[in-house]
């Protein structure tokens, strides 16, 4: 659509001053929306011709007011030809910041930070956990921090934010804060979120993480093995508190299910399944995706020994877990009594449940992901990789089956 453009130079009756002069106005029509601003020059209404749109006569003053004009005229079609140029759309509001000189203010970095945070905590138990609105505020904290080593600045405009911001960030994280590689990687990954919320609203034009490229390390997942677990269950402990902790997280070790989702699992999440046994079904808080795991026996007596306890009869609740601080505590002081050397936390029975207690009884992989509820098969892929146990037992099978020489088949074949 080609935008028509009017322009009109007027004297201005209604604005006269107290000397009865009028001001001479620029009037700008586009499609049919217009503004309009004072020259900030003044005339005598007499010596205004309202035909020709300028200044009768050639005295000084009118060959002065009517340079001006024409000097006017051609900024007007100068911004029309640049906005033409940068290929922009052209409507009122965009020619009068361009003809003015009025500049958009700059949408700020840390303000956009501040909202997106203030929405995840607004979804805590709904889309998020607490833990990723804490680690959303630890990153607005190490970005603050940043921008006031690097450029001694408290905020900065999101245009300003290039290539070179991004790499100097991480650099940042790794130098200053001795960010180990996976960690600042996944700082610099939150802060990429931000950047793509600016580039979806279309406060950014280019991406600053275009060319940018970041990889996570591998890190070998600790689990238990199986006298670890046996040691554990069978442990005699004189605290009931103890003893709780650690029939939850053996029901961990046996369903595979992380911290937040064991804690919001209630009664009704417990229904037949396919084969008419018992099953959790339970969406995953982390990623909302679909877990189903048939409950073993181990896992029934653990929700059959706490069935009548206080907190679950009240709050409908399928076991009495403590906070994940305290059960990590308390994690600490059973390793201490088992003899345990590894850092025992709850999420260490996730990859129990996926390697020692599925995998390596022969549970398909594909099993194991859809029961654990990742959201792709690399991801249970990582714990396959761990189990050279699994890998010398399966091959130790083979050489059993295979339990003769070359030299011997080349006999028999003679």
């Amino acid at each position: 659509m080609k935008e028509k453009i009017t322009l009109h130079f007027y004297a201005k009756s209604t604005k006269a001053n107290s000397k009865g002069l009028l001001p001479i106005y620029v009037r700008i029509t586009i499609n049919g929306k217009r503004f309009e601003y004072s020259t900030k020059k003044f005339i005598d209404s007499c010596k205004w011709s309202a035909e020709l749109s300028k200044m009768k006569g050639s005295s000084e003053e009118a060959r002065s007011i009517n340079s001006l004009l024409d000097f006017t005229r051609n900024r007007i079609n100068e911004v029309h030809f640049e906005l033409l140029k940068d290929s922009v759309s052209i409507n009122i509001e965009e020619f009068k910041n361009r003809l003015l000189g009025v500049k958009e203010r700059s949408i700020m970095l840390i303000p956009v930070f501040v909202e997106h945070n203030r929405k995840i905590k607004e979804l805590i138990g709904l889309e998020y956990a607490a833990g990723t609105h804490e680690r959303y505020e630890t990153s607005l904290k190490h970005t603050k921090s940043f921008l006031s080593w690097k450029y001694n600045i408290s905020d900065i405009a999101i245009e300003k934010i290039d290539h070179a911001f991004v790499t100097e960030y991480e650099f940042y994280l790794r130098s200053e804060r001795k960010c180990a590689n996976n960690t600042a990687v996944k700082y610099v990954k939150n802060f990429h979120k931000i950047i793509n919320q600016c580039l979806a609203n279309g406060w950014l034009s280019k991406d600053p993480f275009a060319n940018y490229k970041s990889k996570v390390k591998e890190v070998i997942r600790e689990f238990l093995t199986e006298k670890e677990i046996e040691d554990i269950i069978n442990k005699e402990f004189v605290s009931v508190r103890l003893e709780l902790v650690r029939d939850i997280f053996i029901f961990s070790c046996f369903t595979g299910l992380a911290y937040i989702d064991v804690q919001q699992l209630m009664s009704n999440n417990v229904a037949l399944g396919i084969d008419g046994d018992k099953w959790i079904f339970k969406n995953r808080q982390k990623t909302d995706i679909a877990s189903k795991i048939p409950l073993l026996p181990v896992a029934q007596e653990i929700i059959n020994k706490y069935e009548n306890h206080p907190i679950c009869k009240n709050e409908n609740r399928l076991l009495p877990i403590l906070s994940n601080q305290k059960m990590n505590a308390y994690l600490k002081e059973i390793a201490d009594v088992c003899g345990i050397k590894k850092d025992l936390t709850f999420h260490i029975a996730r990859h129990t449940f996926a390697t020692t207690v599925t995998l390596s009884n022969g549970v398909p992989i594909e099993t194991v992901s859809k029961m654990l509820g990742h959201i792709n098969l690399k991801t249970t892929q990582h714990y396959a990789k761990v189990l050279d146990r699994k890998v010398s037992e399966d091959m130790k099978i083979l050489k059993d089956k295979m339990n003769f020489s070359v030299w011997e088949l080349k006999a028999q074949n003679e």
